[in-house]
């Protein structure tokens, strides 16, 4: 089993945009495991430190345990040690999300990526009795994932400040829109703990404000965009920041409408994958679909090109 390497230190590589990688189907509806290969070496070739697989993006909760598996291991293999891999492993049963982070273990991921608990609505001490339980059923690093807009329950300022007291939680992928959220917590933190927006919209500001990076989908459509955003962040270049935001801002908030169907949409239209999605998701069509085409089509290859 392959362990990871200085997980207490994370900041080399949980920062900067790091994509939540779709699921490809081939015609039968099986997971399309060239297509997959393809999604990753594109993104790896780009220079991304970590890809995400197997969560929201990545239609998790249609994938069997095995399917599940045999993704994280093909973007172990496909990494090579160029990127950490960081599964979606979450459940609303804890006893499901600790054997989907064993698994995840097995199958050679560096991180995995917990979900608050859905539709059942524990209180704070229950999702706390959660993650701590997930945390000692495996060696892997644990990400915390707030999204209440799926969820129903947040992950509460206190409860996250109680977790990251121990080194098994690194990092929060945050998808609350709350770009107050990075300097209302940093003091209250562990140095080195990450804070990560999990919108796209919202992760120019919440980046500005303190935070350290996007787990993002738009990454998956411009990776070379995107790492330049957070570039010019880095060297606190603003206005440069501000532009290249603005241009994927259209593409952004039409793949957070229709998730994943949008962004596979934009995937197909650049020739790296089908569209195919599972039920209860359905493919775009008409005017949704050729808005994306189109939204594609303004970034256009020289914009890529010229962030590379």
């Amino acid at each position: 089993m392959r362990r990871p390497s200085a997980v207490n230190h994370p900041a080399s590589w949980l920062a900067g945009y790091i994509p939540d990688l779709p699921t490809p189907f081939d015609a039968e509806g099986a997971v399309d495991l060239d297509a997959f290969w393809r999604l990753c070496e594109r993104q790896l070739e780009a220079g991304v430190t970590a890809l995400v697989v197997c969560e929201t993006t990545g239609e998790a909760s249609t994938l069997s345990p095995d399917e599940q598996s045999l993704i994280i291991g093909a973007a172990v293999e496909v990494a090579g040690g160029r990127a950490r891999i960081i599964a979606g492993a979450g459940s609303n049963s804890t006893s499901q999300a600790i054997e989907l982070t064993r698994r995840a273990e097995e199958a050679g991921a560096d991180a995995v990526l917990s979900v608050v608990p859905y539709y059942n609505k524990p209180m704070q001490t229950g999702i706390e009795a959660h993650f701590r339980a997930i945390a000692e059923a495996t060696a892997l690093p644990i990400i915390l994932h707030d999204i209440p807009g799926r969820t129903i329950r947040e992950l509460a300022d206190d409860t996250l400040v109680r977790l990251a007291q121990s080194s098994r939680f690194i990092g929060l992928l945050d998808a609350t829109c709350d770009v107050s959220r990075p300097p209302r917590l940093h003091a209250r933190l562990p140095a080195g703990f990450r804070l990560l927006s999990g919108d796209d919209t919202t992760a120019l500001p919440f980046i500005a404000s303190g935070g350290d990076g996007c787990i993002s989908m738009v990454a998956n459509a411009a990776p070379n965009l995107c790492r330049t955003i957070y570039a010019c962040c880095r060297h606190e270049n603003w206005q440069s920041a501000r532009a290249l935001h603005g241009r994927l801002a259209p593409l952004a908030s039409a793949l957070a409408k229709e998730s994943p169907a949008a962004l596979k949409a934009a995937l197909h239209t650049l020739s790296l994958m089908r569209a195919g999605v599972r039920l209860p998701l359905v493919e775009l069509d008409g005017v949704a679909a050729r808005d994306i085409v189109h939204l594609v089509a303004a970034i256009g290859e020289r914009d890529f090109a010229a962030a590379s």
